[in-house]
């Protein structure tokens, strides 16, 4: 199983590494699939659980770097293939009968998914993105908690929000990607979400219109579907990462997310997301990594739901702890 994800990881790498130095004619034989109405033909199951390896954000070690060195791509690869075997051997073990629900990824020589600014790290908060981060809550932020509004929505299981639904995460990485004459749609496995994206010219939702994933309308440039959402409301974390990393990202309803999918084989994809908030960040930053199209890839349903009891036995420990503590 290792070698094989080796093997993978292997071509990913040399693709990346070659990607700014490509001949223009090197895929002139591959011709890009359309669909029966004529829009270029994205479809099919893109998990991105490959890129779990990957932090988001650059090691500030690593400067402005986007590529790991041969040594430092060793590294890499002994690091992961270890956390596998430990995974392996608690499955042999029985520690983990049922075997092990995260989703590793695969080395690969990307220093981080974000590309722009070019140390590869999101940039620092404007006075009010501080103040919003510093009203910010979750579960892995806090042991206080007296109502839902002490939960972020990610807790609640209503939204991951944008720009996070489209980055990895430990488990749950299925995204699939269904067309219709006039839409493309994204079904996302984590949290259980749907992004419908006319594509038929309509103009936008009145301002007013506010939603967890904002309000996209997408057109093609060529092979390129290019996806513009703003109507955001800004409830949403701006990455979910770790605890105590993503929840101190806010977004606000000033956001807007360009994204373009560029297929360049049967089983590849080009991803690049463009992240503006003047309202929360100093400027704007830009991701971008490969997808790769896996039809075996089973979508499972995150079975979550707001009203689930997590958040009462929340409240109720820790109405119980403090109230413990205070007759100390």
């Amino acid at each position: 199983m290792i070698a094989a994800a080796n093997r993978i990881s292997l071509i990913l790498a040399t693709t990346l590494a070659l990607a700014s130095c490509a001949d223009p004619d090197a895929g002139a034989q591959w011709r890009h699939p359309m669909t029966a109405w004529g829009d270029p033909d994205l479809q099919g199951r893109w998990p991105i659980e490959h890129m779990n390896g990957t932090p988001i954000e650059r090691p500030e070690a690593l400067g402005e770097r986007r590529f790991l060195t041969d040594e430092e791509f060793a590294e890499r690869e002994t690091r992961l293939a270890a956390l596998n075997g430990r995974y392996d051997q608690e499955i042999a073990t029985n520690k983990m009968g049922m075997g092990h629900w995260a989703e590793l990824g695969l080395p690969n020589r990307l220093t981080s998914l974000v590309s722009e600014p070019a140390n590869g790290r999101i940039p620092a908060l404007t006075a009010e993105g501080q103040r919003r981060s510093a009203a910010m809550r979750s579960s892995g932020l806090s042991d206080k908690f007296d109502s839902v509004a002490d939960f972020s929505a990610v807790d609640r299981c209503i939204s991951r929000g944008l720009p996070a639904s489209m980055f990895p995460f430990m488990y749950n990485n299925g995204i699939e990607i269904i067309q219709a004459p006039g839409y493309v749609v994204m079904r996302l496995e984590l949290i259980h979400e749907t992004r419908v994206i006319p594509v038929d010219g309509r103009p936008p939702l009145a301002p007013a219109v506010r939603q967890w994933l904002g309000e996209p309308r997408g057109r093609f440039e060529g092979f390129a579907l290019v996806v513009e959402t703003t109507n955001f409301n800004g409830q949403t974390p701006m990455i979910h990462g770790p605890p105590g990393y993503s929840a101190l990202l806010p977004t606000s309803e000033s956001m807007r997310i360009v994204e373009r999918f560029t297929r360049t084989s049967d089983d590849t994809m080009e991803y690049e997301i463009s992240i503006e908030d003047p309202e929360v960040l100093t400027q704007p930053w830009k991701a971008a990594y490969p997808w790769r199209r896996d039809p075996s890839y089973e979508m499972f349903e995150y079975a979550c739901h707001e009203d689930n009891h997590t958040l009462r036995d929340f409240i109720t420990t820790s109405r119980y702890e403090r109230a413990r503590q205070a007759t100390r």
